[in-house]
């Protein structure tokens, strides 16, 4: 398998579930900059929580109206969410911010915040690439843009922005 949902997966490392990468503390993930595709068994429909399960950072409240999470699902795909982690941060800090935010944790990772909307959420897979830095905007971007091509101009369910 070369793609999934058309955007490539080359180079990217095998998934992991959240909650192995929560029980790990994302020990296996590189320290360096890259982007991570998060990704959901396409075959099931989704149950969505009223209540997220993400923190409140900055006073900004996680959760979202019903009716606009529902309206941002992309029916049978199976990646719902493209991230980057650039300068310091690197994929191991970003998916623990990621994953600690999900955990109701006040964290700066507003980001993918739909994904803890999720009944699921800890059965959602992650696969990460690693790239050099000026690389993992653009690389972002494309795998959004390949994604938006074949879904209707759609984003992948958690992403707000691109």
């Amino acid at each position: 398998m070369t793609s999934i949902d058309q955007v490539s997966i080359a180079g990217f490392s095998d998934p992991m579930s959240i909650a192995e990468l929560r029980r790990t503390r994302c020990e296996s993930v590189p320290r360096r900059t890259g982007v991570y595709l998060i990704e959901r068994d396409a075959e099931s429909a989704p149950k969505f929580r009223v209540q997220s399960t993400g923190g409140w950072f900055n006073g900004l409240d996680p959760n979202c109206p019903l009716d606009m999470i529902q309206a941002k699902w992309v029916a049978g795909v199976h990646i719902i969410y493209v991230g980057k982690a650039v300068g310091l941060v690197g994929l191991r800090r970003r998916l623990r911010q990621l994953i600690d935010f999900g955990c109701g944790k006040p964290v700066a990772h507003r980001g993918g915040r739909l994904l803890w909307h999720l009944q699921d959420s800890d059965e959602l897979l992650v696969r990460w690439r690693t790239c050099m830095q000026d690389e993992a905007d653009r690389a972002e971007t494309t795998a959004i843009g390949d994604f938006k091509k074949s879904h209707r101009g759609m984003r992948p369910f958690a992403n707000m922005n691109k």
